[in-house]
Protein backbone atom coordinates (compact mmCIF):
# COMPACT_ATOMS: atom_id res chain seq x y z
CA UNK A 1 0.00 0.00 0.00
CA UNK A 2 1.22 3.64 -0.51
CA UNK A 3 -0.27 5.97 2.13
CA UNK A 4 2.01 9.14 0.18
CA UNK A 5 -0.23 11.92 -0.86
CA UNK A 6 0.94 14.74 -3.93
CA UNK A 7 0.27 17.77 -3.36
CA UNK A 8 -2.42 18.64 -4.92
CA UNK A 9 -4.19 15.79 -2.72
CA UNK A 10 -2.50 17.99 0.39
CA UNK A 11 -3.71 21.31 -1.44
CA UNK A 12 -7.32 19.72 -1.72
CA UNK A 13 -7.19 18.90 1.89
CA UNK A 14 -5.97 22.35 3.04
CA UNK A 15 -9.23 24.36 0.45
CA UNK A 16 -11.39 22.06 1.97
CA UNK A 17 -10.37 22.09 5.98
CA UNK A 18 -10.13 25.93 5.47
CA UNK A 19 -13.83 25.63 3.76
CA UNK A 20 -14.94 23.96 6.86
CA UNK A 21 -13.31 26.00 9.61
CA UNK A 22 -14.89 29.10 7.85
CA UNK A 23 -18.86 27.39 7.32
CA UNK A 24 -19.28 24.84 9.93
CA UNK A 25 -19.47 26.94 13.15
CA UNK A 26 -21.49 29.72 11.30
CA UNK A 27 -23.92 26.97 10.36
CA UNK A 28 -23.91 25.35 13.65
CA UNK A 29 -24.32 28.40 15.60
CA UNK A 30 -27.27 29.08 13.48
CA UNK A 31 -29.15 25.65 13.47
CA UNK A 32 -28.17 24.93 17.08
CA UNK A 33 -31.18 23.57 18.93
CA UNK A 34 -31.56 20.69 21.57
CA UNK A 35 -32.90 18.52 18.40
CA UNK A 36 -29.65 18.93 16.53
CA UNK A 37 -27.66 17.74 18.73
CA UNK A 38 -27.53 14.56 17.30
CA UNK A 39 -27.94 14.73 13.02
CA UNK A 40 -27.90 10.67 12.89
CA UNK A 41 -31.53 10.34 13.56
CA UNK A 42 -34.39 12.30 14.13
CA UNK A 43 -35.87 12.72 17.42
CA UNK A 44 -38.11 10.56 18.69
CA UNK A 45 -41.41 11.94 17.95
CA UNK A 46 -41.88 10.21 14.40
CA UNK A 47 -42.39 12.28 11.33
CA UNK A 48 -42.09 15.52 13.16
CA UNK A 49 -38.30 14.79 14.07
CA UNK A 50 -37.41 13.58 10.71
CA UNK A 51 -39.14 16.32 8.91
CA UNK A 52 -36.43 19.19 11.42
CA UNK A 53 -33.61 16.69 10.68
CA UNK A 54 -34.18 17.02 6.76
CA UNK A 55 -34.53 21.41 6.42
CA UNK A 56 -31.56 20.97 8.64
CA UNK A 57 -29.79 18.59 6.13
CA UNK A 58 -31.49 20.68 3.18
CA UNK A 59 -29.59 23.73 4.87
CA UNK A 60 -26.22 22.56 4.85
CA UNK A 61 -26.48 20.64 1.47
CA UNK A 62 -27.14 24.17 0.06
CA UNK A 63 -24.39 25.77 2.27
CA UNK A 64 -21.89 23.32 0.64
CA UNK A 65 -23.60 23.00 -3.04
CA UNK A 66 -22.55 27.36 -2.68
CA UNK A 67 -18.74 26.48 -1.80
CA UNK A 68 -19.08 23.58 -4.81
CA UNK A 69 -18.72 21.06 -1.99
CA UNK A 70 -21.82 18.95 -2.63
CA UNK A 71 -20.94 16.67 -5.07
CA UNK A 72 -17.29 17.05 -5.78
CA UNK A 73 -17.29 13.55 -8.26
CA UNK A 74 -19.83 15.21 -10.52
CA UNK A 75 -18.29 17.16 -13.38
CA UNK A 76 -17.70 20.71 -13.54
CA UNK A 77 -19.86 21.52 -16.07
CA UNK A 78 -22.84 19.94 -13.64
CA UNK A 79 -21.85 21.64 -10.37
CA UNK A 80 -18.87 18.95 -9.27
CA UNK A 81 -14.66 19.24 -8.80
CA UNK A 82 -13.90 16.18 -11.37
CA UNK A 83 -12.72 14.72 -7.75
CA UNK A 84 -9.91 12.08 -7.91
CA UNK A 85 -10.69 8.91 -6.20
CA UNK A 86 -7.88 9.92 -3.84
CA UNK A 87 -9.51 13.33 -3.31
CA UNK A 88 -12.93 11.21 -2.45
CA UNK A 89 -11.80 9.15 -0.18
CA UNK A 90 -10.11 12.95 1.78
CA UNK A 91 -13.04 14.30 1.75
CA UNK A 92 -14.91 11.58 3.32
CA UNK A 93 -12.20 11.58 6.44
CA UNK A 94 -12.24 15.49 6.60
CA UNK A 95 -16.12 15.33 6.41
CA UNK A 96 -16.22 12.52 9.39
CA UNK A 97 -13.45 14.31 11.54
CA UNK A 98 -15.39 17.43 11.26
CA UNK A 99 -18.73 15.41 12.14
CA UNK A 100 -20.23 17.25 9.74
CA UNK A 101 -24.28 17.61 9.38
CA UNK A 102 -25.94 14.85 6.95
CA UNK A 103 -26.65 16.10 3.76
CA UNK A 104 -30.73 15.95 1.95
CA UNK A 105 -30.34 14.17 -0.78
CA UNK A 106 -27.82 11.48 -0.20
CA UNK A 107 -29.59 9.32 -2.68
CA UNK A 108 -29.72 12.09 -5.25
CA UNK A 109 -25.48 13.33 -4.79
CA UNK A 110 -24.25 9.83 -4.49
CA UNK A 111 -26.51 7.40 -7.10
CA UNK A 112 -29.02 8.93 -8.74
CA UNK A 113 -27.68 12.04 -9.92
CA UNK A 114 -24.70 10.22 -11.53
CA UNK A 115 -26.59 7.98 -12.90
CA UNK A 116 -28.81 10.78 -15.12
CA UNK A 117 -25.62 12.13 -16.06
CA UNK A 118 -23.87 9.00 -17.72
CA UNK A 119 -27.65 7.69 -18.88
CA UNK A 120 -29.81 10.83 -19.12
CA UNK A 121 -30.76 13.01 -22.21
CA UNK A 122 -30.35 16.46 -22.54
CA UNK A 123 -33.84 17.52 -21.73
CA UNK A 124 -33.35 15.33 -18.13
CA UNK A 125 -30.09 16.66 -17.30
CA UNK A 126 -31.30 20.17 -17.37
CA UNK A 127 -34.40 19.38 -15.57
CA UNK A 128 -32.88 17.23 -12.37
CA UNK A 129 -29.63 18.00 -11.87
CA UNK A 130 -30.05 21.27 -10.49
CA UNK A 131 -32.50 20.63 -8.65
CA UNK A 132 -30.74 17.37 -6.75
CA UNK A 133 -27.33 19.24 -6.52
CA UNK A 134 -29.39 22.42 -4.78
CA UNK A 135 -31.73 20.38 -2.65
CA UNK A 136 -35.25 21.92 -4.10
CA UNK A 137 -36.75 18.30 -4.12
CA UNK A 138 -35.76 15.16 -2.33
CA UNK A 139 -35.07 12.31 -4.08
CA UNK A 140 -35.64 8.26 -2.95
CA UNK A 141 -34.61 5.07 -4.93
CA UNK A 142 -37.14 2.23 -5.04
CA UNK A 143 -35.51 -1.31 -5.83
CA UNK A 144 -36.61 -3.79 -3.06
CA UNK A 145 -39.75 -5.70 -3.81
CA UNK A 146 -41.82 -7.87 -0.91
CA UNK A 147 -41.69 -10.89 -3.11
CA UNK A 148 -38.05 -10.65 -4.57
CA UNK A 149 -36.21 -11.07 -1.03
CA UNK A 150 -32.36 -10.23 -1.76
CA UNK A 151 -32.90 -10.80 -5.52
CA UNK A 152 -33.27 -7.22 -6.88
CA UNK A 153 -33.42 -9.29 -10.33
CA UNK A 154 -36.93 -11.14 -9.29
CA UNK A 155 -38.97 -7.73 -9.37
CA UNK A 156 -42.47 -7.92 -10.39
CA UNK A 157 -43.65 -3.84 -10.73
CA UNK A 158 -44.79 -3.97 -14.00
CA UNK A 159 -45.09 -0.56 -16.65
CA UNK A 160 -46.95 -1.48 -19.53
CA UNK A 161 -46.78 1.62 -22.47
CA UNK A 162 -49.89 3.03 -23.15
CA UNK A 163 -48.91 5.76 -25.59
CA UNK A 164 -46.44 8.13 -24.44
CA UNK A 165 -47.01 7.06 -21.22
CA UNK A 166 -46.37 4.10 -19.10
CA UNK A 167 -48.89 2.65 -16.72
CA UNK A 168 -47.57 1.28 -13.18
CA UNK A 169 -48.93 -1.70 -11.19
CA UNK A 170 -46.62 -3.25 -8.32
CA UNK A 171 -45.27 -2.73 -5.02
CA UNK A 172 -42.14 -1.74 -3.48
CA UNK A 173 -41.17 -1.95 0.26
CA UNK A 174 -38.24 -0.63 2.45
CA UNK A 175 -37.86 1.91 0.23
CA UNK A 176 -35.85 5.23 2.23
CA UNK A 177 -37.77 8.29 2.81
CA UNK A 178 -40.04 7.89 0.09
CA UNK A 179 -42.89 9.39 1.95
CA UNK A 180 -41.08 12.87 2.02
CA UNK A 181 -39.74 12.50 -1.76
CA UNK A 182 -40.66 14.89 -4.22
CA UNK A 183 -39.20 12.39 -7.09
CA UNK A 184 -37.88 8.83 -7.03
CA UNK A 185 -35.77 6.46 -9.33
CA UNK A 186 -37.97 3.13 -9.79
CA UNK A 187 -36.55 -0.49 -11.51
CA UNK A 188 -39.95 -1.74 -12.82
CA UNK A 189 -40.50 -5.08 -15.38
CA UNK A 190 -41.14 -3.59 -18.92
CA UNK A 191 -41.25 -7.25 -20.00
CA UNK A 192 -43.49 -9.31 -18.05
CA UNK A 193 -42.41 -12.77 -19.82
CA UNK A 194 -38.78 -12.39 -18.74
CA UNK A 195 -39.28 -14.15 -15.36
CA UNK A 196 -41.09 -16.74 -17.05
CA UNK A 197 -38.37 -17.11 -19.77
CA UNK A 198 -35.82 -17.58 -17.22
CA UNK A 199 -34.26 -14.27 -18.46
CA UNK A 200 -34.98 -12.19 -15.02
CA UNK A 201 -32.43 -9.72 -15.91
CA UNK A 202 -33.88 -8.78 -19.01
CA UNK A 203 -36.79 -6.70 -19.72
CA UNK A 204 -36.18 -4.37 -16.96
CA UNK A 205 -36.06 -0.54 -16.98
CA UNK A 206 -35.34 2.70 -14.89
CA UNK A 207 -38.00 4.93 -14.47
CA UNK A 208 -37.98 8.40 -12.71
CA UNK A 209 -41.26 8.75 -10.90
CA UNK A 210 -43.21 11.83 -10.05
CA UNK A 211 -44.13 10.93 -6.44
CA UNK A 212 -47.13 12.89 -5.79
CA UNK A 213 -48.74 11.24 -9.35
CA UNK A 214 -52.25 9.88 -8.77
CA UNK A 215 -52.21 5.83 -8.16
CA UNK A 216 -49.26 6.38 -6.06
CA UNK A 217 -49.51 5.52 -2.00
CA UNK A 218 -47.23 6.08 0.25
CA UNK A 219 -47.07 3.90 3.76
CA UNK A 220 -44.59 4.74 6.66
CA UNK A 221 -43.68 1.92 8.12
CA UNK A 222 -42.64 2.93 11.61
CA UNK A 223 -39.10 0.82 12.52
CA UNK A 224 -37.95 -0.53 16.12
CA UNK A 225 -36.53 2.83 16.98
CA UNK A 226 -39.89 4.63 16.73
CA UNK A 227 -38.93 6.26 13.67
CA UNK A 228 -40.62 6.62 9.96
CA UNK A 229 -37.78 6.63 7.16
CA UNK A 230 -38.78 3.47 5.62
CA UNK A 231 -41.88 2.71 3.61
CA UNK A 232 -44.20 0.61 1.36
CA UNK A 233 -45.18 2.03 -1.95
CA UNK A 234 -47.89 0.71 -3.94
CA UNK A 235 -48.58 1.25 -7.74
CA UNK A 236 -52.32 1.20 -9.04
CA UNK A 237 -52.81 2.01 -12.59
CA UNK A 238 -50.13 5.51 -11.89
CA UNK A 239 -48.86 6.86 -15.14
CA UNK A 240 -45.60 7.96 -15.68
CA UNK A 241 -44.48 9.66 -19.09
CA UNK A 242 -41.94 8.05 -21.38
CA UNK A 243 -40.09 10.53 -21.40
CA UNK A 244 -38.86 9.82 -17.66
CA UNK A 245 -37.61 6.52 -18.76
CA UNK A 246 -33.91 6.40 -17.72
CA UNK A 247 -31.62 4.62 -20.49
CA UNK A 248 -33.47 2.75 -22.90
CA UNK A 249 -35.95 0.23 -22.26
CA UNK A 250 -34.91 -3.03 -21.00
CA UNK A 251 -31.63 -1.12 -20.16
CA UNK A 252 -32.64 -0.63 -16.28
CA UNK A 253 -30.25 -3.47 -14.72
CA UNK A 254 -27.18 -1.61 -16.53
CA UNK A 255 -28.61 1.56 -14.84
CA UNK A 256 -29.27 0.08 -11.48
CA UNK A 257 -25.50 -1.83 -11.47
CA UNK A 258 -24.08 1.67 -11.88
CA UNK A 259 -26.27 3.14 -9.71
CA UNK A 260 -25.32 0.24 -6.75
CA UNK A 261 -21.58 1.13 -7.75
CA UNK A 262 -21.71 4.66 -6.42
CA UNK A 263 -23.65 3.57 -3.14
CA UNK A 264 -21.17 2.94 -1.23
CA UNK A 265 -18.73 6.32 -2.08
CA UNK A 266 -17.64 7.63 0.86
CA UNK A 267 -16.96 4.75 3.34
CA UNK A 268 -13.44 5.97 3.74
CA UNK A 269 -15.19 8.17 6.77
CA UNK A 270 -16.52 5.12 8.33
CA UNK A 271 -13.65 4.49 10.56
CA UNK A 272 -12.99 7.97 11.66
CA UNK A 273 -16.13 8.37 12.88
CA UNK A 274 -16.13 4.73 14.35
CA UNK A 275 -13.36 5.53 15.88
CA UNK A 276 -15.00 8.75 17.48
CA UNK A 277 -17.63 7.31 18.58
CA UNK A 278 -15.38 4.60 20.74
CA UNK A 279 -13.71 7.73 22.13
CA UNK A 280 -16.75 9.39 23.07
CA UNK A 281 -18.15 6.72 24.39
CA UNK A 282 -15.57 5.87 26.93
CA UNK A 283 -15.36 9.59 27.90
CA UNK A 284 -18.99 9.36 28.93
CA UNK A 285 -18.06 6.03 31.13
CA UNK A 286 -15.62 8.08 32.69
CA UNK A 287 -18.24 10.77 33.80
CA UNK A 288 -21.50 8.12 33.73
CA UNK A 289 -19.94 5.01 34.92
CA UNK A 290 -16.01 4.81 35.85
CA UNK A 291 -16.27 1.57 37.81
CA UNK A 292 -17.33 0.60 34.32
CA UNK A 293 -13.55 0.34 32.95
CA UNK A 294 -12.15 -1.32 35.83
CA UNK A 295 -13.77 -4.88 34.05
CA UNK A 296 -11.45 -6.73 31.78
CA UNK A 297 -14.09 -7.87 30.18
CA UNK A 298 -14.99 -4.69 29.51
CA UNK A 299 -11.59 -3.33 28.55
CA UNK A 300 -10.71 -6.10 26.40
CA UNK A 301 -13.79 -5.36 24.13
CA UNK A 302 -12.52 -1.91 23.90
CA UNK A 303 -9.22 -3.12 22.79
CA UNK A 304 -11.07 -5.18 20.07
CA UNK A 305 -13.44 -2.98 18.47
CA UNK A 306 -10.37 -0.38 18.65
CA UNK A 307 -8.49 -2.91 16.61
CA UNK A 308 -11.11 -4.14 14.61
CA UNK A 309 -11.57 -0.29 13.69
CA UNK A 310 -8.05 0.56 12.67
CA UNK A 311 -7.68 -3.05 10.37
CA UNK A 312 -10.98 -0.83 8.55
CA UNK A 313 -9.63 1.90 8.08
CA UNK A 314 -6.45 0.05 6.52
CA UNK A 315 -8.89 -2.16 4.40
CA UNK A 316 -10.25 0.82 2.86
CA UNK A 317 -6.59 2.29 2.02
CA UNK A 318 -6.15 -0.77 0.55
CA UNK A 319 -8.63 -0.65 -1.56
CA UNK A 320 -7.69 2.80 -2.61
CA UNK A 321 -4.03 1.72 -3.24
CA UNK A 322 -5.80 -1.26 -5.78
CA UNK A 323 -8.20 1.67 -7.24
CA UNK A 324 -4.81 4.09 -7.93
CA UNK A 325 -2.99 1.19 -9.52
CA UNK A 326 -5.73 0.23 -12.07
CA UNK A 327 -6.70 -3.35 -10.11
CA UNK A 328 -10.16 -4.10 -9.28
CA UNK A 329 -10.98 -3.19 -5.31
CA UNK A 330 -11.70 -7.26 -4.39
CA UNK A 331 -12.71 -8.57 -1.95
CA UNK A 332 -11.88 -5.68 -0.23
CA UNK A 333 -15.26 -3.32 -0.91
CA UNK A 334 -17.59 -6.52 0.18
CA UNK A 335 -15.42 -6.55 3.44
CA UNK A 336 -15.68 -3.32 4.10
CA UNK A 337 -19.49 -3.41 4.09
CA UNK A 338 -19.35 -6.24 6.77
CA UNK A 339 -16.86 -4.91 8.84
CA UNK A 340 -19.47 -1.61 8.87
CA UNK A 341 -22.29 -3.65 9.79
CA UNK A 342 -20.37 -5.47 12.41
CA UNK A 343 -19.11 -2.77 14.10
CA UNK A 344 -22.15 -0.51 13.84
CA UNK A 345 -23.72 -3.06 16.11
CA UNK A 346 -20.71 -3.57 18.33
CA UNK A 347 -20.62 -0.22 19.19
CA UNK A 348 -23.53 0.15 19.84
CA UNK A 349 -23.57 -2.63 21.99
CA UNK A 350 -20.56 -1.99 24.32
CA UNK A 351 -22.16 1.38 25.01
CA UNK A 352 -25.07 0.75 26.52
CA UNK A 353 -22.98 -2.45 28.59
CA UNK A 354 -20.50 0.51 30.03
CA UNK A 355 -23.46 2.54 31.08
CA UNK A 356 -24.78 -0.40 32.83
CA UNK A 357 -28.48 0.46 34.21
CA UNK A 358 -28.87 4.06 32.60
CA UNK A 359 -27.71 2.64 29.48
CA UNK A 360 -31.68 1.69 29.02
CA UNK A 361 -32.84 4.98 29.16
CA UNK A 362 -34.58 5.94 26.17
CA UNK A 363 -34.61 9.05 24.04
CA UNK A 364 -37.07 11.74 25.20
CA UNK A 365 -36.71 10.83 28.83
CA UNK A 366 -35.64 14.03 31.01
CA UNK A 367 -32.87 11.65 32.45
CA UNK A 368 -31.34 9.72 29.12
CA UNK A 369 -27.53 9.86 29.44
CA UNK A 370 -25.97 11.34 26.20
CA UNK A 371 -29.91 12.49 25.01
CA UNK A 372 -30.67 8.69 24.73
CA UNK A 373 -28.52 7.89 21.77
CA UNK A 374 -26.82 4.71 22.75
CA UNK A 375 -30.01 3.31 23.26
CA UNK A 376 -31.67 4.01 20.25
CA UNK A 377 -28.71 3.32 18.56
CA UNK A 378 -28.87 -0.61 20.13
CA UNK A 379 -31.80 -1.62 18.56
CA UNK A 380 -31.34 0.54 15.21
CA UNK A 381 -28.10 -0.56 13.82
CA UNK A 382 -29.40 -3.84 13.42
CA UNK A 383 -30.53 -2.11 9.94
CA UNK A 384 -26.77 -2.79 9.30
CA UNK A 385 -27.06 -6.69 8.50
CA UNK A 386 -29.71 -5.44 5.81
CA UNK A 387 -29.44 -2.08 4.33
CA UNK A 388 -26.99 -1.81 1.61
CA UNK A 389 -26.30 -5.23 1.05
CA UNK A 390 -27.51 -8.28 3.10
CA UNK A 391 -24.94 -9.91 5.20
CA UNK A 392 -25.35 -13.38 4.56
CA UNK A 393 -25.38 -12.37 0.48
CA UNK A 394 -22.47 -10.57 0.96
CA UNK A 395 -20.77 -13.74 2.66
CA UNK A 396 -22.08 -16.06 -0.02
CA UNK A 397 -20.48 -13.74 -2.78
CA UNK A 398 -17.12 -13.74 -0.68
CA UNK A 399 -17.44 -17.44 -0.34
CA UNK A 400 -18.22 -17.77 -4.15
CA UNK A 401 -15.55 -15.32 -5.67
CA UNK A 402 -13.41 -14.71 -3.38
CA UNK A 403 -11.85 -17.73 -1.12
CA UNK A 404 -10.24 -20.54 -3.13
CA UNK A 405 -10.18 -24.11 -1.36
CA UNK A 406 -7.78 -26.74 -2.27
CA UNK A 407 -8.74 -29.89 -3.32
Amino acid sequence: MDFAYSEADEAFRSELRDWLDEELPKFLAEWASPEDDDDDAASSDGGAGIMRQMERRRAWQRKLNEGQWAAITWPKEWGGREASVTESMIYAEEMAKYRTPGIYNANGLWQIGPMIIKWGTDEQKERWIPNILNADDHWCQGFSEPEAGSDLANLRTVAIADGDECVLNGQKIWISTAHIAKWGLFLVRTDPTAIEREAKHEGITALIVDMEADGIECRPIRDIGGEEMFNEIFFTDARVPVAYRLGGEGEGWQVAMGTLGHERVGTAGLAIAMRQDVEAIINLARAENPEALDDPEIRARIARVHTDVEYTRLLNYRALSKILKGEKSWPEVPLAKLQWSHLAQTIAELAVDILGPAGMMSRGGPDAVDGGKWNRLHVYQRFTSIGAGTTEVQKNILADRAIQFER
